[in-house]
């Protein structure tokens, strides 16, 4: 996602007491803001919000300063972070965040793993932590150090019991229904298109669904590691987790790197291999994300956020051409549709302009609530699932079988296709014998059988004598 990188890039620029920087030193800090190519061609990339100049007329070395467009919207992105509302929610999100954690505190190198998913500002910890005193605290020296870096973390102060119930929780007591807890609770689920299982798949999930449900806020120390209640403390761990992000999904290293430093990396990891109608990994543009499926509808992020639609914003900027640049630009010979479109009235560009910003807007928000790397609810292929097989429930056959072998679909070239995307997928692997019959698939997957040992390091271990 570029979006990242070009806002580091904003801040870092907007930090100088100058408002501009000259190239070679952005050069110098490619690395620390993540720009992905040169950092020239990044800029001029994006001419709505990086303008180029040569300070005295002297061409040596370009300085890079913000449009004023860029500028404006950047002063309502500090007005939404100096907002009481947006402090407050951030501080409940934050403590829900600390209380997860089974020992009540979280260092701060973890949290930054993960602080652009919730939503916090660069200087969070001086700017929101100090005014809730009473939920929670900065402790710790740089100095001390652990094997995952240093020892400042974010320590809760009071435990709130209004603010340890899950979302699952909450949806099961609302309308004035009577939630006993450790009662069964079952996730809501929704499978790609054309996704099928057999009966043996479908039966371990109703039974799954009717497990105890242990909120993510209890121990479960007790829970055997490879167990299926195990299984379904994790899946509500991560339900939650995503829940507190505010575009209700995340990068999948910085998902597992919290489950890491939690001790149950290995058991989110299989969570996520064996729940795709909970979650969805998508594999766009060479990263992983973790997407709550809950949290979309048709493509939309089900619930507003202030930050992400001021990031909407930011999306829909990098989009934009001057109109100075369009007019230099030689358009490719087009249609007379297009040769008519360009013959308007030059009063009428603004007009037009305006409007386009307006429709895109709303366009960008849908960007930007899914990035470029969104939930399209379409069954494409995550590579890292083969990485994680071997992470899988004990319950070989109970796992969702997705991609070019699990899927069980009519293979036959005969029949009607969805798209050239589905007719790809299909060619690729069966390029010399292309009619291939579903039962094949069903009989080949239903006897895999995966292995679950050394999942849930961090929990007790049963010992045989």
């Amino acid at each position: 996602m570029l979006l990242k990188p070009l806002l580091q890039l904003k801040n870092f620029i907007k930090s100088e007491p100058a408002k501009s920087l000259p190239l070679p030193v952005i050069s110098q800090h490619k690395d620390s803001l993540q720009i992905p190519t040169r950092p020239i061609e990044f800029i001029r990339k994006y001419p709505s919000v990086f303008e180029e100049f040569h300070p005295g007329g002297i061409g040596i070395h370009p300085h890079i300063k913000l449009t004023q467009q860029v500028l404006d919207l950047d002063a309502e992105e500090q007005l939404v972070y100096q907002s009481e509302s947006y402090k407050q929610d951030v501080a409940d999100r934050l403590v829900k965040l600390v209380m997860l954690a089974r020992i009540d505190k979280i260092p701060l190198n973890v949290l930054d793993c993960i602080k652009w998913d919730l939503g916090l500002p660069d200087d969070y910890a001086k700017s929101i932590v100090p005014e809730f005193p009473d939920y929670f605290r900065v402790v710790g020296s740089k100095n001390s150090s652990t094997r995952l870096g240093p020892e400042v973390a974010l320590e809760l102060v009071c435990w709130s019991d209004e603010l340890s119930v899950s979302v699952m929780e909450k949806k099961a007591k609302s309308g004035g229904k009577v939630y006993e807890k450790g009662k069964p609770l079952s996730f809501q689920m929704q499978f790609s298109t054309g996704f099928e299982m057999d009966e043996k798949v479908k039966k371990w999930f109703d039974e799954w669904q009717k497990l105890p449900y242990i909120s993510p806020y209890e121990n479960a120390t007790h829970l055997g590691s490879t167990t299926d209640e195990a299984d379904k403390w994790a899946a509500g761990l991560l339900h939650e987790l995503l829940n507190l992000f505010v575009s209700k999904k995340a990068d999948k290293e910085g998902l597992l790197y919290v489950g890491e430093w939690l001790g149950i990396r290995s058991l989110f990891k299989r969570a996520l291999l064996n729940h795709p109608g909970i979650f969805y990994v998508s594999g766009k543009m060479g990263t992983y994300t973790v997407v709550l499926k809950e949290g979309y509808k048709r493509g939309w992020l089900a619930e507003k956020n202030e930050i992400v639609d001021i990031r909407s914003r930011y999306m829909h900027l990098m989009h934009l051409v001057p109109e100075d640049r369009k007019a230099t630009t030689n358009a490719p010979a087009g249609s007379k549709k297009e040769e008519k479109k360009t013959s308007k009235q030059p009063g009428e560009n603004n007009k037009n302009h305006e409007k386009d910003a307006s429709a895109n807007s709303k366009a960008s928000e849908l960007d930007d609530s899914v990035d470029e790397d969104a939930y399209d609810d379409e069954d494409e292929e995550d590579n890292d699932e083969v990485e994680d097989k071997k992470h899988g429930s004990g319950h070989g056959n109970a796992v969702i079988k997705k991609g070019r072998a699990g899927n069980v679909r009519n293979m036959d070239v005969r029949g009607p296709s969805r798209g050239p995307r589905r007719e790809r997928s299909v060619d690729r692997p069966y390029r010399k014998n292309v009619d291939v019959r579903a039962e094949d698939f069903r009989r080949t997957d239903t006897h895999s059988n995966l292995d679950t040992r050394g999942a849930f390091k961090g929990f007790k271990k049963r010992t045989s004598r």
